[in-house]
């Protein structure tokens, strides 16, 4: 007996419509109206002394506050795209908190959410394993010997630079080179300033609050010196006559083309299941323990030293499937999104020290050194790089300015002041590679701290 269709329409389930306060802009990924009820709840159990300490209220503190001052920061036309969200996630909580405002028992909580908690391992280690494991192999091996021209050279020639002036100055060298150039290039904060405080803390028998001041605020004011100088590029390049030949490459980045070196790079997606973003914590973890292990048996280099050669061996050689090489690139992504506001405020509020910020932006020997430092690294990289065929002054923005700025946001906003969008795999090879070898060679250096 055959089944006659009905004729009336199915029922299909209705969606409540979002109440009207719930509608707008989304801070830390919440409605206003939702996220003022979770600050309103925050502050109520700090005031009242019964904020628990866990890493949960640590999120909470730091992804709300890190929301907002990244939502405020994106609301400011111009300096938005000179990296004001990050200097707003990375100064006013310390502020705040130096003028009393921001509930003290808060900033505990964060503090040992940092601390204590390995918010800070967890973090620096995923961007470490998504970096080195999501860069096309293909990059790697066929486009590096050439790249790694410009980028190694004008990672030590800054280095270099940057520490005669500072023995010159009388700063000192190795104060040159490890409180001003390492962290300015490595490419980022999460791989620059924060594990390096860490660094040099274990090699003083000091803590990373006493470095971190002086550390962020060279990376920050070099950024903007990056993203002043990209302009100046694009300038030049408007110009129809060329200062020399292979001056300027208008966004091309060699002057010979040759299929042996095209690249080609690797698929990313805009989501991931579950199950892959588990992989890549997993994968994280394991070259986390590792780095640990191999700090433990030979404690000559940092864990997170040990962490990227891992990583590397494990990349070069292909010892890991592709999905699991993907897993960690979209863990590592997902991770940063979320978490990089929350990480700078809870670098913010437990080991910057504005007062030292002051003295240390007061001091016309630090600016004169951070200036330095990105002048060298970009001149250098140019030079570099025409003498391996690259044009002038693409090689000069990346992996120069790109080696100077801040990574991520910083590299957005460096490649548009230069209209040169389209050499963001570069940018990311750059932050990928060079972040990687700063931080292996600041472990290697860190000890002359000591001696000084």
């Amino acid at each position: 007996m055959s089944t006659i269709p009905s004729s009336e329409p199915q029922s299909r389930p209705i969606s409540a419509p979002t109440p009207v306060l719930l509608r707008g802009p989304e801070l830390a990924g919440l409605p206003p109206l939702v996220h003022l009820a979770g600050a309103a709840i925050l502050l109520a159990a700090a005031l009242t002394d019964h904020l628990p300490t866990s890493l949960l209220s640590g999120f909470a503190v730091t992804m709300l506050v890190g929301g907002l001052l990244m939502w405020v920061g994106k609301q400011v036309p111009v300096l938005r795209d000179y990296g004001l969200p990050t200097v707003l996630c990375t100064f006013v909580p310390a502020i705040l908190l130096f003028a009393g405002v921001f509930p003290q028992v808060a900033a505990e909580v964060v503090a040992g959410f940092v601390e204590d908690g390995g918010f800070l391992d967890f973090l620096v280690i995923t961007i470490i394993a998504g970096s080195v494991l999501g860069m096309p192999r293909a990059l790697l091996l066929k486009a590096g010997p050439r790249f790694a021209v410009p980028l190694l050279g004008c990672l030590a020639l800054t280095f270099v630079i940057t520490g005669a002036l500072g023995a010159l100055l009388g700063f000192g060298f190795a104060q040159g080179v490890l409180l001003v150039a390492a962290p300015i290039m490595a490419g980022g904060l999460g791989i620059g300033a924060v594990p390096m405080s860490e660094m040099y803390a274990g090699a003083t028998g000091g803590s990373p609050d006493s470095f971190m001041g002086q550390l962020m605020s060279a990376v920050v004011v070099a950024n903007i010196l990056c993203i002043a100088i990209a302009g100046v590029y694009n300038g030049l390049g408007r110009r129809e006559k060329q200062l020399f030949v292979g001056f300027d490459g208008r966004g091309q980045l060699m002057r010979v083309q040759r299929r042996d070196i095209t690249i080609d790079t690797a698929p990313t997606r805009d989501s991931a299941t579950y199950a892959a973003l588990g992989q890549g914590l997993l994968i994280a973890g394991l070259l986390f323990v590792f780095g640990e292990l191999m700090g433990g048996l030979l404690p000559f280099l940092h864990p997170y030293a040990w962490t990227i050669i891992a990583a590397a061996i494990v990349k070069i050689a292909g010892l890991l499937p592709h999905h699991l090489e993907e897993a960690s690139t979209n863990w590592g992504a997902m991770a940063t999104t979320l978490f990089v506001p929350a990480l700078l405020v809870a670098v913010s509020l437990t080991y910057i020290d504005i007062g030292d910020v002051l003295t240390a932006l007061s001091s016309p020997l630090f600016l004169v050194l951070t200036a330095a430092t990105v002048l060298s690294a970009t001149l250098t990289s140019g030079v570099l790089g025409w003498l391996v065929r690259f044009y002038f002054v693409e090689a000069a923005i990346t992996p120069g300015l790109v080696m100077a700025d801040t990574g991520g946001s910083g590299d957005v906003a460096v490649l548009s002041a230069a209209d040169r969008m389209h050499l963001m795999p570069f940018a990311a090879l750059t932050n990928r590679l060079g972040g990687a070898v700063v931080l292996f060679a600041t472990s290697l250096l860190a000890p002359l701290l000591s001696l000084t």
